[in-house]
């Protein structure tokens, strides 16, 4: 059975969303447990979730695109003329 990369993404987040909220609920008792959790929760988010996420979305689509280059600032300028020529 083929898991999909999108379901591994939410249960990574809400892992990691528990883990800081369990880290909070129990900061008066156990600081240093709770700062572990409070941490482990937000690695999770920025640095395992938020490259998944990236890769799954950027998946098939040209950097190319994205990218300041003269031919593209070209692009935009003659589209803000059409643009602004309509209205």
């Amino acid at each position: 059975m083929k898991i999909k990369l999108k379901y591994i993404i939410v249960l990574i987040v809400l892992a990691s969303i528990s883990s800081i909220i369990f880290g909070f609920s129990i900061e008066e008792e156990q600081p240093s447990s709770a700062h572990r959790y409070i941490g482990l929760g937000t690695i999770g988010l920025f640095l395992v979730a938020m490259p998944l996420f990236l890769f799954k979305e950027s998946k098939g689509k040209n950097m190319k695109d994205y990218m300041l280059t003269k031919d593209n600032i070209k692009k935009m300028q003659n589209q803000e003329r059409k643009n602004t020529g309509k209205e």
